[in-house]
């Protein structure tokens, strides 16, 4: 067979296996980069040998490091950055530097590598997480915008810049010991003369270049001028003894900053993707699947020993940077793995004859690993950190990490609180300052505090789902919140405990996709709102008035609309759907099964009368009937039957509660109920006494339903429970009744006996 015949069938069998194989992983969740590797595998020379001849094909597969490295450098943005500066480049230098430090004294030690050329080489290796995994798992969880994403996607950027410096120091490292820091400084003077050029030209001639190209209006025109600069440009860098991937880079920096950088990037990425998919293709079939096979123990334990000691590298530095310890572990989590560009620097690094094929097949298989477990790591997190928070001394640990700055220390009431200053809580802040409403925001983005000081407007740096920040915020005394936080999970916890202050607070809630829109209103929200139906909203009102249809009908149909939860733009979906997301929502906010008993005194009840989430805190998501139907989100008319079977969410302590209520250990407010917090001041007599002493619950239709105190949230205390100075009551029962135990609770001569006022009788509380 013809030499560029055969090449063409290569090309051609490579991509088509790749695209199979990519299809399948993204049919599993997965990243589609392991696909194209797991299809190298089975058609390269160790599997079904298809592709014999390698050479030319790594060759084509080059061009895909280039424009990967090309569009790395388009991509780069300075902005980005800036918004997490701090934990980027401090953070992010340092993790590459003692990652580089620690696997070289590591691998000298046990005798993995020879010279600390090669320990170093190696931890540079290690040095890299993977950004396309990263940023997927990220995407697929909405949290891109939360502060732990924030501070991954900063130090991706920091380790996918700091790639094309050690492509270029990787050539350094091939010389005789003595030689090395001469070869390295060297290499960093060419890296400096090259990026002083690079400068000019991305001032005074590429701009001129591109702007000359796009004259001509052909897209042909411009790729195949930007195609031939980023080349040109990467083969010089060669002839100077840096590498091609390196010149590609710094192509690619130089346009970054030009005005057509967009533009370039959307002609360029559908090269870069067909080329990378060749590059990480043609890794795989260099992979032997027998070595693996046979070396299975030994890459499983260089898997567990990367990721536990990058989670133990990073986590701790991410602390240090003044970041709570649940942003910490995610982000050591989120990163503990090795990156595709870790494939370039491992490739380069075994044609230099800095690591055996051995070691080079360990790297590859250790590396393919950490990528597929990353997604099934990060998605276990948040269940680690449910349990970590039902453990009290757990709790209170990483309550106390989460850092709470007020900007001021007036006393707030009737004021309107706002979790989250993107563009939405920056609109609604302005227009409640039109009106000169009181507010008071709540975000943990260093950047955004620097905005809300600059326009001296009120704010609480910290987390708006911590129950600290929220006791700071006087969640109690607000008349409104608004959440628009950008991870589903902040807003569902944020949205439950804002309520476990203040029950009947009225919260408006954004919701991320339209699949939140029922949970979120089951949790307690009073309106959600969903932007891109609000948008749909907005248009079609317009579109109807223009053709002449009453306004007040427009506006009747658009309400009703909302009112029914948007459920004219949300497609059908079936029940087994529904109950999926349904469960996967509960699993991650920490639920429960309870079978309702025949002798419960919630059989009969409705949702409402029940009153659960003010009395217990819980949240009913489900309903399983005797019969078999199923009931997700019921309503507040939802009737409890016997036979019943309940899924609510809730911490331990207030699913304890409802357990307690649904078998009737304690008392059901009487009819017409209310309630309300009470703070207990320092010089009531009320102070170091019991419940029992107090006998408020069998003189008066008064429950003490919880106490918070420090941090702690007691559900149903028992008579024996001692009040302290501070405490803040939760008082439900009679409305006529509360005002008067409320002032008895708060004077400073109260009797150990409170006379008994009404003759309604009531049960006790039991122990």
């Amino acid at each position: 067979m013809q030499e560029d015949f055969r090449l063409i069938i290569d090309l051609v069998t490579v991509l088509g296996v790749a695209a199979i194989g990519g299809l399948l992983a993204a049919l599993l969740r997965q990243p589609v980069l392991l696909g194209y590797l797991l299809a190298g595998m089975i058609v390269g020379p160790a599997g079904l040998g298809i592709i014999k001849e390698v050479v030319q094909v790594e060759t084509l597969a080059q061009f895909g490091v280039a424009f990967l490295l090309f569009a790395l450098g388009v991509s780069f943005s300075l902005s980005e950055l800036k918004k997490v500066q701090a934990i980027s480049l401090g953070g992010g230098g340092l993790q590459i530097v003692l990652t580089i430090l620690a696997t070289a004294g590591i691998s000298l030690g046990v005798g993995w590598v020879t010279s600390p050329a090669q320990g170093m080489f190696l931890g540079g290796i290690l040095s890299l997480s993977s950004t396309a995994v990263v940023l997927r798992c990220l995407m697929d969880r909405n949290e891109t915008e939360s502060t732990h994403g924030q501070v991954m996607l900063g130090i991706l950027v920091v380790q996918d810049l700091a790639v094309g410096l050690m492509l270029a120091v990787l050539p350094a490292l091939d010389k005789p010991p003595e030689e090395i820091g001469l070869a390295i400084g060297w290499a960093l003077a060419q890296i400096a003369m090259i990026a002083a050029g690079a400068i000019v030209a991305g001032i005074w001639v590429i701009p001129r270049l591109l702007r000359l190209l796009a004259r001509t209006e052909s897209r042909e025109l411009f790729l195949l001028g930007v195609v031939v600069l980023c080349l040109s440009i990467a083969l010089l860098t060669e002839q100077l003894g840096l590498s091609i991937e390196m010149g590609a880079f710094i192509a690619g920096l130089m346009i970054s900053e030009v005005e057509y950088a967009d533009q370039t990037l959307a002609y360029v990425e559908p090269l870069r993707d067909i080329f990378a998919t060749l590059f990480f293709a043609s890794i795989g079939i260099l992979i032997d699947p027998v070595f693996l096979w046979n070396n299975l123990e030994l890459i499983l334990g260089l898997v567990a020993l990367v990721i536990l000691g990058k989670f133990l590298l990073i986590t701790p530095l991410v602390k240090a940077f003044g970041y709570s310890w649940k942003t910490a572990i995610l982000t050591g989590v989120g990163l503990a793995q090795i990156g595709e560009f870790s494939f370039v620097l491992a490739s380069e690094g075994q044609s230099l004859g800095l690591v055996s094929r051995q070691v080079y097949l360990l790297i590859l298989g250790t590396t393919a690993v950490t990528l597929v477990a990353t997604p099934f790591i990060v998605k276990a997190v948040p269940q680690l950190f449910l349990w970590a928070e039902a453990v009290p001394w757990l709790q209170a640990y990483l309550s106390a990490s989460e850092e709470v700055l007020d900007s001021s220390s007036e006393s707030r009431q009737n004021h309107i609180i706002i979790c989250g200053y993107g563009r939405v809580g920056q609109s609604i802040v302005q227009l409640l300052q039109e009106y000169e409403h009181p507010v008071l925001v709540i975000d943990q983005n260093e950047s955004v505090v620097q905005q809300l000081r600059e326009a001296k407007i009120p704010y609480i740096y910290g987390n708006a789902a911590s129950p600290q920040v929220l006791d700071k915020a006087k969640v109690n005394q607000a008349l409104g919140m608004a959440i628009t936080l950008p991870d589903p999970m902040s807003i569902r916890l944020c949205l439950k405990r804002s309520l476990e202050f203040a029950p009947d607070l009225d919260v408006i809630v954004k919701a991320k996709s339209d699949r939140d829109i029922e949970l979120l209103y089951q949790l307690g929200a009073k309106e959600v709102v969903q932007p891109e139906f609000e948008a749909s909203l907005e248009l079609s009102a317009h579109l109807l008035f223009g053709i002449g249809l009453p306004e007040l009908a427009i506006q009747q149909q658009v309400q009703q609309i909302r009112n029914s939860h948007y459920l004219d733009f949300r497609s059908e979906r079936p029940a087994y759907a529904v109950a999926r997301e349904l469960r996967m929502a509960a699993r991650e906010m920490n639920s429960g099964w309870y079978d309702l008993p025949d002798d419960s005194p919630l059989v009969g009840l409705t949702l409402a009368e029940t009153e659960l989430r003010r009395l217990t805190g819980v949240t009913l998501m489900a309903i399983l009937r005797d019969g078999g139907e199923e009931l997700d989100y019921p309503n507040h008319q939802t009737l409890l039957k016997l036979g019943d079977r309940l899924l609510v969410v809730g911490q331990p302590e207030e699913r304890l509660a409802f357990r307690e209520l649904m078998e009737g250990k304690v008392t059901l407010p009487v009819e017409n109920s209310a309630c309300q917090w009470l703070s207990l001041p320092f010089d009531s007599t009320a102070v170091g006494k019991t419940l029992a002493d107090l006998s408020i619950s069998s003189q008066y239709r008064v429950l003490v339903q919880a106490i918070r105190r420090e941090g702690k949230f007691m559900r149903f205390p028992s008579d024996q429970t001692d009040l302290q100075a501070g405490d803040r009551l939760l008082l439900c029962g009679a409305a006529d009744d509360l005002p008067i135990v409320s002032d008895l609770l708060t004077t400073r001569r109260l009797p150990i006996s409170l006379p008994l006022t009404t003759a309604v009788e009531t049960v006790p509380l039991e122990s």
